[in-house]
């Protein structure tokens, strides 16, 4: 039986296709630009190491990696029968019928635009500050972010290929970057020698290891754009499961490396007061310190391109989202056309342009922060959004091999994907407990917003149950 065929058994009925030439390499650039490095070292990780487990959070990105490597298996191999631009809510859909499949959409969706839209937040203040520091005009946050906004979706409108190329060249510099600073920071020896502390029980148990853990989830978001692609991939049977394993295990040693030089550039005593004084510059002190003003002034440049690359990541994300939703009759029939020429989900990408500008602009007339406000409560929301998606998909690929049989592997069909939903329920617990300190606002708007997690999952439930009516 074909992956198509079995996409159709599962609800999916194609009217149009999508095209691209996209190789293992070309998915690994595409995840991992949604995970933004620069991003997630430069900004996320002082945040992590000051109101985290400080020095134990090296060991915080790793325990996430292996969780979400567990969880690789059965989504990998799930990936060989289901091949659909739908991804995580295709799968759902594959094994656990429509309904659920369908809800799993709506929180999807949820998701990805609510992280895009506080990406949008940040890169605008971030061009801003750029800016004004080379002596352009200091502009509105909002007005940068627009410009942004119509780059991203020019390349969004075109052809998968034309935005690959392009990822990968953002990509590969702003990891060369780090790079640099973290061989600069080993060879230097650090502030007190090189140590292993990072990676002991005690480090990874310091001070709130559960923030430490959470942050590192948020680190990963973007992970499903491997079997997204699949239809554009030259070959999905092996570049989606190839593509999947290395996103993650790249993305979990990058961020262990990364982390530990800087812990290492502090010193593992010193590092979590350190990053209290200076949330916001530490990376770039590191920078200058063991490598120079250059570097720590082209960091900031990369920290904008960095953005960017996560920008269009996730756009093509929900517009492929959009395309299969439209497809499968679970959306307007339009979402599902693809472009003559260039074979894109073009509808789908007008249609998130569109939501981009309404949550934006949404923000912008209430006067909120673009950072405190915009991207604090959006990465959270979408975090917590991600996580019980990727349980749903977990369940899902249990139930879908133990229906079919098509696959008889007790390791990728029943051992790795039940251990990845535990780790990911465990995971999804210490969010829930420090939820309101992850969005950096109260208790009533942390509620709201996990209330919000579950009003899309029923509602684009609702919306299968009132199809079947």
């Amino acid at each position: 039986m074909s992956e198509q065929t079995e996409v159709v058994e599962t609800g999916t009925a194609p009217v149009s296709g999508l095209r691209g030439s996209v190789g293992v390499a070309g998915i690994v650039f595409l995840v991992v630009a949604a995970a933004a490095p620069l991003t997630a070292i430069g900004g996320a990780l002082p945040v992590m190491l000051a109101i985290g487990n400080g020095p134990g959070v090296p060991a915080a990105y790793l325990v996430v990696a292996v969780v979400l490597l567990l969880f690789s298996v059965g989504y990998a191999a799930m990936s060989r029968h289901v091949v659909d631009a739908g991804a995580f809510y295709s799968y759902v859909t594959a094994g656990l019928g429509r309904v659920t499949g369908t809800g799993a959409a709506g929180l999807a969706l949820l998701a990805y635009s609510a992280v895009q839209a506080g990406v949008y937040g940040l890169a605008g203040t971030t061009l801003d500050g750029l800016v004004v520091k080379y002596h352009g005009p200091d502009l509105p946050w909002w007005l940068w972010s627009g410009l942004l906004l119509g780059c991203v979706a020019l390349l969004g409108y075109r052809n998968i290929d034309v935005g690959t190329k392009l990822l990968s060249v953002l990509l590969i510099l702003e990891v060369g970057i780090v790079a640099v600073v973290a061989v600069a920071v080993l060879v230097q020896g650090g502030a007190d020698g090189i140590d292993l502390t990072s990676f002991t029980p005690d480090a990874f148990t310091t001070g709130s290891p559960g923030i430490g853990v959470m942050f590192a989830v948020a680190s990963f978001i973007g992970f499903e754009a491997t079997a997204i692609y699949g239809e554009e991939a030259r070959d999905p049977k092996r570049s989606v499961p190839k593509a999947t394993y290395l996103a993650v295990i790249l993305i979990g040693v990058f961020y262990a490396l990364s982390s530990w030089a800087v812990v290492l550039a502090v010193g593992s005593d010193k590092v979590q007061e350190a990053a209290g004084k200076n949330t916001s510059g530490l990376v770039f002190a590191i920078a200058e310190q063991y490598v120079g003003s250059a570097a720590s002034d082209l960091m900031e440049v990369l920290l904008l391109t960095s953005l960017f690359a996560a920008l269009l990541a996730f756009h093509n994300a929900i517009a492929r989202y959009l395309f299969s939703l439209g497809r499968q009759g679970s959306a307007p029939s339009v979402l599902a056309r693809s472009h003559a020429r260039h074979g894109s989900p073009h509808t789908g990408s007008l249609a998130q342009t569109l939501s981009a500008v309404v949550i934006v602009g949404a923000f912008t007339l209430a006067g909120a922060d673009p950072v405190l406000d915009l991207f604090t409560w959006m990465s959270g929301l979408a975090t917590l959004g991600i996580l019980v998606l990727m349980i749903l998909v977990g369940v899902a690929v249990v139930a879908y091999f133990a229906r079919t049989g098509v696959d008889r592997r007790p390791w990728h069909t029943r051992v790795a994907p039940v251990l990845g939903v535990v780790g990911l329920a465990v995971v999804l617990w210490l969010v829930l407990d420090n939820f309101t300190t992850l969005i950096g606002g109260s208790a009533w708007l942390a509620h709201a917003f996990e209330a919000l997690v579950v009003l899309a999952f029923a509602a684009g439930a609702l919306s299968a149950v009132r199809r079947r009516a």
